[in-house]
């Protein structure tokens, strides 16, 4: 699965922070739970990585 193929696949995205000083994405969906930790930097650099995957998306004409 690459990321230009689609999935009807229902999952929540929860962000924030745990009581170690980590930045977690929490994913949970049908019958599994994927917790991934990150420290503040890491996580800038995602939050980074994120808007400029947003502004490329900005600029692909639609179908």
């Amino acid at each position: 699965m690459g990321i230009n193929d689609e999935r009807d696949i229902e999952a929540n995205l929860q962000i924030g922070p745990t009581d170690q000083g980590m930045v977690r994405l929490f994913v949970e969906g049908t019958g599994i739970e994927i917790p991934m930790d990150f420290d503040p930097d890491e996580a800038d650099d995602i939050a980074e990585e994120i808007k400029a995957a947003a502004n490329a998306a900005r600029s692909v004409k639609r179908r």
